[in-house]
């Protein structure tokens, strides 16, 4: 070999490691509906009393706390303090007897998108009793049904409730603790809705996988690349929507339910082989979403093995339920596919609110779904809600939303949490870069022009 020539050297980078801990919160380990819902309720206040008792004690220190059976001996002239779970009365919300006495009428009535009316009332209601909530004060349309608050003012003489003012359980307090060095932390990449039953841009998709794997890219973005230690998919992956047929054509329909479960299965066999490319390089979290086939009702459990069998062999890929809430790096990061807070957009009806206002507010009332099983399917739990909050996590996702948005907020004891909202990736061709250590975040698009 000729003394002169030079030996190239490819540059190699090492893709920082993950620490990962699932806290199987969502896990359901019974699937029975032998219980009434109204238990939930009842265990979803008598686990947030106390939190509340705490911030109306010192919101108004001098007023007493009462139930509302002792409401009717309460001087009426004086302001008291009630605690209970707000019930909102909705005319338009969906109901099952409303939806059988239509059932046979040759074009049903379309889905309704907005719950909210003006004839909306609210309610308060303890483990015995209800009354309904009036006043200039309050702002029915900024909260939704399954909420405990507390609320400071007054019984009117026909029976309503004036509020005065009112407040909510607030934020867990932070429990995370910092174990590893801070240059360790890496990155996350978050990407939702690939919808690859119906994506139009395949190209993107591979130019996603590419980049992932670290195929294309100049040194700089194969080092960032080398920083991210998994990719969290958080729903409708599978599918991004659901066919929806009327009752004319029912028995039309059905004689095609076995083509459509067909191209279901293809469209999962698509999935299993993009993922299973994706993971031999990266960690993968998947979670799924209301239109991926997986049970409906909230906490969706994760995709059976059988569904992605190439992926389910890596140790690497973590099938997780819907909402998740985990560890990464010693970031605690919690979010959703999306129900939540689109249901919560439906109840409240304000189109000028934005996905990340909603989300905040979920952490103010210490509840991931607040209107569940109200509006929002779910199991009868009778000892447990497991949608309340008892972690204040470092970062708050919603996935499926119509467009990338986030902020980084701070509650009144310092617990500081990044919120972003997850563009659907089928549409935007967008994902959501995380930085662990100081929490940035920024967009970044995998759009061909």
């Amino acid at each position: 070999m000729s003394s002169g020539m030079e030996i190239y050297s490819p540059l190699v980078y090492n893709r920082k490691s993950l620490k990962f801990q699932d806290f199987a919160k969502f896990k359901v380990h019974s699937k029975s509906f032998e219980k009434q819902y109204c238990d939930i309720y009842s265990v979803r206040l008598t686990t947030l009393k106390d939190c509340l008792l705490e911030r109306a004690k010192v919101k108004w220190a001098q007023y007493e706390v009462i139930t509302l059976s002792e409401l009717a001996e309460k001087d009426q002239d004086n302001n008291c303090i009630l605690i209970g779970t707000l019930y909102k009365h909705q005319e338009l919300k969906p109901s099952i007897l409303r939806e059988l006495s239509e059932k046979l009428q040759v074009t049903p009535q379309p889905p309704q998108t907005n719950y909210a009316s003006f004839k909306d009332a609210l309610f308060l209601e303890d483990e015995m009793l209800r009354i309904k909530l009036v006043g200039n004060h309050m702002n029915i349309q900024d909260v939704v049904t399954g909420i405990v608050c507390a609320v400071f003012g007054r019984e009117l003489e026909d029976g309503t409730f004036t509020v005065i003012d009112w407040c909510f359980p607030g934020y867990c307090p932070k429990l995370t603790t910092f174990d590893k060095p801070l240059k360790q932390w890496g990155q996350i990449l978050i990407i939702s809705g690939l919808d690859l039953a119906n994506n139009t841009q395949p190209l993107s998709l591979n130019l996603l996988s590419e980049w992932i794997i670290g195929m294309i890219g100049c040194i700089e973005i194969q080092k960032t690349i080398a920083s991210i230690v998994c990719i969290i998919i958080a729903g409708n992956s599978v599918k991004g929507s659901v066919e929806t047929h009327n009752y004319e054509r029912y028995f039309e329909t059905k004689a095609n339910y076995e083509t459509l479960l067909k191209y279901t299965a293809m469209t999962t066999h698509k999935l299993d082989d993009f993922l299973h490319s994706i993971v031999q390089c990266c960690p993968i979290i998947l979670m799924p979403g209301e239109f991926d086939p997986t049970c409906h009702m909230l906490p969706q459990q994760s995709f059976h093995p059988c569904i992605l069998p190439q992926c389910f062999r890596f140790k690497s890929f973590h099938g997780v339920t819907n909402p998740w809430i985990g560890s990464i790096n010693s970031r605690t990061i919690a979010g959703s596919s999306g129900q939540p807070i689109m249901n919560i957009m439906m109840v409240a009806g304000l189109a000028d609110v934005s996905p990340l206002v909603w989300l905040e507010r979920t952490l103010e009332w210490r509840h991931y779904v607040p209107t569940a099983p109200d509006t929002v399917p779910g199991y009868p739990y009778s000892e447990v809600d497991p949608f309340i909050m008892t972690e204040c996590p470092d970062i708050y996702f919603v996935g499926n939303m119509d467009k990338y948005d986030t902020k980084l907020v701070t509650a009144n004891e310092g617990q500081a949490v990044r919120l972003i909202c997850i563009p659907k990736f089928s549409k935007s061709q967008t994902g959501v870069l995380v930085d662990l250590q100081d929490l940035e975040t920024r967009p970044i698009s995998f759009t061909i022009s």
